[in-house]
């Protein structure tokens, strides 16, 4: 296929989703923001930050908030993998043009870890992890589900559960990193 035929093709997708993403808009905006879904959306954005940060250790905390910053990336690409995919979709939206549930994986996922690392520091990872993959396959999804914000399609909750291990794993490691050299 010749480069020209390629670059309309591409150009002509890429408004289609432009067209899209200018209806969602409007969507969000005539029936989503301000509703009591979206409050209930903006306070699980914010209030989970505001306790960690009256709760935290504080001799410890940038080393954790690495963690949970580390596990909020992590948790950010693989929903928008399963959204573009079709394994799912979020509704309500506290962001309209972000396609996945912002306060699931930039506050609830993140500070869930962080409170988890900080707790018992010494305690098992492996157990930690089977707790924190637990909650947020078997009681935080169905609640979400529920709710009617997260609408799995082709994903069951018991797919999330290994997938949620490794994120709190994964958090744990890098917790857990020494090895920074002094800026000069």
């Amino acid at each position: 296929m010749e480069k020209e035929k390629v670059k309309d093709l591409i150009d002509e997708n890429n408004y289609q989703v432009e067209r899209l993403l200018d209806q969602k808009v409007q969507i969000w905006s005539e029936y989503v923001v301000f509703s009591g879904i979206w409050w209930f959306g903006v306070a699980l954005s914010t209030l989970p930050w505001v306790l960690w940060f009256v709760l935290r250790n504080r001799q410890s905390s940038d080393r954790i908030q690495y963690a949970g910053f580390m596990s909020s990336i992590v948790s950010l690409t693989l929903d928008v993998l399963g959204d573009q995919y079709g394994l799912w979709h979020y509704r309500f939206n506290v962001i309209p043009l972000i396609p996945t549930y912002f306060p699931w994986d930039v506050t609830l996922m993140p500070v869930g870890i962080m409170f988890l690392l900080q707790f018992k520091p010494t305690g098992s990872p492996f157990l930690k992890a089977i707790l924190f993959a637990f909650l947020t396959s078997y009681v935080a999804e169905p609640i979400f589900h529920w709710i009617g914000i997260y609408e799995p399609l082709k994903w069951r909750y018991t797919y999330s559960f290994p997938i949620q291990m490794g994120i709190y794993l994964l958090a744990h490691y890098f917790s857990r990193r020494k090895n920074f050299q002094e800026l000069t």
